[in-house]
């Protein structure tokens, strides 16, 4: 098959790239390669910015696909683009939505990929709700062909389940607490990205998934407790943690309050049935503490120890006053 991944350096679309070009698809990048990741080396790069219509045009003059994803079209706009640019030239599109997208708070577990798409909360998911709904739109009237992709929380060495990237570690490093919002006991998913690529692998070029949805996620849960305590159990810390309430933090944070509410803040857990029926055989079986080794040796690397500092005083002020707050509703 020929493929193009447009973007395909990314911390979920790295191991599907490399998985696609280990099964010798041809597979094509569109990017601007600025990413730290390296792309496969059979891969073949196309450098462009996706937002420059006349520049991609010209680099995809001539070539026709089995299959493209865009790994990174986030609004209705770029979906509206995309449609343009590949009609007629490729017998399948795969847009990477998000399971974030499915009604807040949950109206059933586990999810389905029959369950409606609602999140008043994140504008991340409401505008990759838009996106679903205007491709689906361009499926039923103009038989475009698409497929709709929506990950969960996928993570690699470089993502630590904790918000975020080395600040936790740095936080555990410098005994400062780690906040985990609410009682910290909502269940949650987590899922290995070479995980999830030996599923989205059985989507590219099947026709059978024209006009459908999947998620594709393990199928093991673990509390935020458990999370916080494997990853510093893994990094060699000591875990001082704080539960905080999700309306405190989100009064403090609104972007953190808004991905809480809109995803974070619920049990959260998944049937695999639909992808599995497509892949035979399919299951995420990198559990978070071998996952957690990885992302332990990943920040252990003095190049990659960089702090938010913005972040990291804003969980500092919150901390305080929470505890402030607690103080005083005791006298």
């Amino acid at each position: 098959m020929k493929i193009l991944f447009i973007g395909g350096t990314g911390l979920i679309s790295s191991s599907c790239s490399k998985l696609c070009v280990e099964r010798n698809y041809e597979l094509y990048l569109l990017n601007r390669a600025k990413s730290f990741r390296a792309p496969p080396s059979k891969a073949k790069i196309l450098t462009a910015d996706i937002g420059d219509i006349n520049s991609v045009q010209n680099v995809l003059a001539g070539h026709q696909f089995d299959s493209v994803v865009n790994w990174i079209a986030f609004n209705e706009s770029d979906v509206k683009r995309d449609c343009m640019l590949f009609k007629g030239k490729t017998k399948q599109y795969i847009f990477i939505s998000t399971a974030s997208a499915y009604h807040k708070p949950p109206i059933k577990l586990p999810l389905t990929e029959d369950v409606p798409l609602v999140n008043p909360f994140w504008k991340y998911s409401s505008a990759k709700i838009d996106c679903e709904n205007y491709l689906m739109d361009k499926f039923n009237k103009e038989n475009f062909p698409v497929t709709i992709c929506r990950p969960s929380h996928t993570y690699d060495k470089t993502k630590p389940a904790l918000r975020t990237g080395y600040l936790p570690f740095h936080r555990m490093k410098n005994d400062k607490k780690i906040i985990i919002p609410g009682d910290g006991n909502t269940l949650w998913t987590l899922t290995h990205a070479e995980d999830f690529a030996k599923g989205f692998i059985g989507l590219i070029g099947n026709p059978e998934t024209i006009g459908e949805a999947y998620h594709i996620t393990s199928d093991k849960t673990y509390t935020w407790n458990q999370i916080a305590e494997i990853l510093a159990s893994k990094s060699g810390y000591e875990l001082k943690s704080i539960h905080i309430p999700y309306d405190f933090i989100a009064q403090h944070d609104k972007d953190w309050g808004a991905e809480l509410y809109g995803d974070k803040a619920y049990d959260t857990y998944f049937d695999n049935s639909k992808i599995k029926k497509i892949v035979p055989g399919f299951n995420a079986n990198i559990p978070l503490e071998s996952g957690a080794e990885e992302i332990a040796e990943w920040y252990s690397r003095q190049s990659n120890q960089i702090v938010d500092e913005y972040l990291d005083n804003i969980m500092d002020k919150i901390i305080h006053n929470y505890e402030n707050h607690i103080k005083e509703n005791k006298q």
